[in-house]
């Protein structure tokens, strides 16, 4: 009796707790939200949480401090993670109603397939200590899949590759289970500072996280791709003089910058396939993988996949959104099996 008022009153939370970003979704209203997983301290105190701590990355005075509290899909500040954690499911339980917000919300948070056991109870801790009632949590790809719409109760090879910020999440998966799965900790973040290397390296230029990023998102391209623009002017600090300096990037020389971190990317599929039993990799002749999160915005890497692997690949309809779509739906599934 008590447990279907609590569901008649209460409206669940679910959390894709990325590297990168946080996206938070309300049961019955879909995802609310997305914000940088970010946090700016001054003087050991929380000011700015998501975007606007993002903004100030690289543009801190001395006493705040930009921090990523969450690295490679795991809890590197517990502390600030809780706060982070805290002010989500506080402006989450803003799209509730008055009713549904007298109780404590069941939160669900997806987490990398290959967490240990302390990490995965750190995140509960965490989430606890924030303000959520009951929580549980769902393996990255597994929400993924089914954010995605892939048919995972069904007894077919279903292939899935989420590329986050911090983590690669590599898995197939068969009947509600994974069959094999490989944890990469390699990201989009990876990306990122392959391309601050490079220009260090190619042009004595240091640059930041955000223009690095930036450069990734207009000439950076995973395999060679048409209607691309061809170079971009790229502003930063002279690592010798220390003054301003500007110079023009091409595509092809991020393209090769970003090599090793695809490489990687591409050896945690390798291996997946690997493990992947013969009935099943017969499927994914027909079925292919799908490809999720923030990396499958790279231009042309669903076509270097493909090509290495000889599979179809298929980007999702809405990628950074897939991890965060499954956790709503698993959360549906859960009241149905709990009525």
């Amino acid at each position: 009796m008590f447990s279907r008022l609590a569901r008649l009153f209460s409206s669940d939370i679910g959390i894709d707790l990325g590297t990168a970003n946080c996206l938070v979704y309300v049961k019955d209203r879909g995802i609310v939200f997305s914000e940088p997983s970010v946090v700016a301290v001054k003087d050991d105190k929380v000011i700015k949480i998501g975007m606007e701590a993002k903004r100030t990355i690289g543009r801190c005075p001395m006493n705040i401090r930009a921090i990523r509290p969450m690295r490679q899909g795991g809890i590197a500040d517990p502390a600030i993670t809780e706060e982070m954690l805290r002010y989500f499911i506080m402006r989450a339980r803003t799209f509730m109603s008055p009713r549904q917000r007298l109780i404590k919300p069941k939160v669900l948070i997806a987490v990398p397939s290959g967490i240990t056991e302390v990490l995965r109870r750190a995140v509960e801790d965490s989430a606890q200590k924030a303000g959520a009632g009951k929580v549980i949590t769902i393996d990255e790809p597994m929400a993924a899949a089914i954010g995605v719409g892939l048919p995972t109760g069904e007894p077919t090879g279903n292939m899935i590759v989420d590329i986050g910020g911090g983590t690669t999440e590599v898995a197939i998966i068969s009947i509600e289970g994974i069959v094999a799965a490989k944890s990469c900790p390699v990201g989009g973040d990876d990306m990122d500072q392959a391309i601050i290397l490079h220009m260090q390296r190619a042009y004595n230029l240091m640059i930041g996280e955000r223009t690095a990023e930036d450069i990734k998102m207009r000439i950076g391209s995973a395999y060679p791709v048409p209607d691309l623009e061809e170079y971009m002017e790229v502003k930063g600090r002279d690592r010798i003089s220390g003054l301003p300096k500007a110079v023009n990037v091409t595509a092809v020389e991020i393209r090769k910058a970003l090599e090793e971190p695809l490489s990687s990317i591409q050896q945690a599929i390798h291996t997946t396939l690997e493990r992947c039993p013969p009935e099943l990799a017969g499927d994914l002749i027909e079925r292919g993988i799908m490809l999720a999160g923030g990396g499958a915005l790279i231009r042309g890497i669903d076509l270097l996949i493909s090509r290495e692997n000889n599979l179809p690949v298929f980007i999702a309809e809405d990628p950074l959104k897939a991890v965060a779509n499954g956790t709503g739906i698993v959360l549906q599934e859960l009241d149905r099996i709990t009525a």
